[in-house]
Order: structure tokens, then C-alpha cells, then sequence
């Protein structure tokens, strides 16, 4: 059996290959109904121990990821998981760092890198992918 989200949860992107991903805000109380299969924290800091498989990528508030070729593997790792597994990308308010992960998950899921942050913002948050340079990583990714 296939774990995923329920497609109509608050803060779950449906990808165009019906691939589900949630985002979240980790300051934001831990949604009602199932856990992550696997989630990717992205924090200035290392974020708090949860009781699934996670990974951490540096990522400052309002700045880009430290290492953008470990990111670039990480979202590959979200993506794929994804197809299986139920997935959360989540950083401190769920909508800059959360919306630029999620943005490279629709390149990586066959939308064109100009149309990658209008797409999560109608499908995920209007408010998603905060700075000019989170907008511009897109736009490269996954050559970012």
C-alpha cells in the first residue's frame, strides 16, 4: 500500500504527476492525521528531533541553502520518496524556504522553472517563495 496525504489537507501540493507533498511551518503546532513518512527540515539551526526519518538542510530565514548541491539531493530524495511515501518540507514559517523547495519539486516534476513559483503559489500558498533570490534558485534549479 501506498502511503500518501490526503489530497484536500491543508498545506498538501499536488504535484502534476499526482505525486503529494506537504508543506508546513514548523513554529505552527503538528497537523492532525498521519506523521511523514520522511521530512526535510530547513533551518539556520538544527532543527528538534521527530519521531520519523528526516534530513536537515542549512538554510538561513529569507536566504538561500548553504550547499546547493546536498539540497539539489535532498529534493531529489523528497521527490522520488514522494511518489511512495507521505513527505513534508517544512522550514520556520512554511512559506519562503518551504515555497523554494517546493517550487525546485515541481521543476524536478516536469514544470518549467519560469511557471515552478506561480504554480506552488496557486496550489500550495499564495505567499510562498518570499525574496527575489529564492524566486531566481528556481528559476536555475537544479543548476542553481
Amino acid at each position: 500500500m501506498i502511503a500518501t496525504w490526503e489530497p484536500t489537507a491543508p498545506g498538501v501540493l499536488r504535484l502534476p504527476s499526482g505525486r503529494l507533498v506537504r508543506g508546513r511551518g514548523l513554529r505552527r503546532p503538528l497537523p492532525a492525521g498521519p506523521l511523514p513518512d520522511f521530512a526535510l527540515h530547513l533551518l539556520g539551526h538544527e532543527p528538534p528531533s521527530v519521531a520519523w526519518p528526516s534530513r536537515w538542510l542549512r538554510w538561513p530565514d529569507f536566504r538561500l541553502p548553504s550547499d546547493r548541491t546536498a539540497t539539489a539531493d535532498a529534493l531529489r530524495e523528497a521527490w522520488t520518496r514522494a511518489e511512495t511515501e507521505r513527505v513534508e518540507i517544512a522550514c520556520g514559517g512554511g512559506y519562503g524556504r518551504t515555497g523554494t523547495a517546493l517550487a525546485c519539486l515541481a521543476v524536478l516534476d516536469g514544470v518549467p522553472n519560469r511557471e515552478a513559483v506561480a504554480y506552488v503559489r496557486e496550489h500550495y500558498a499564495h505567499r510562498a517563495v518570499e525574496t527575489p533570490w529564492q524566486r531566481r534558485f528556481v528559476s536555475r534549479f537544479p543548476d542553481c
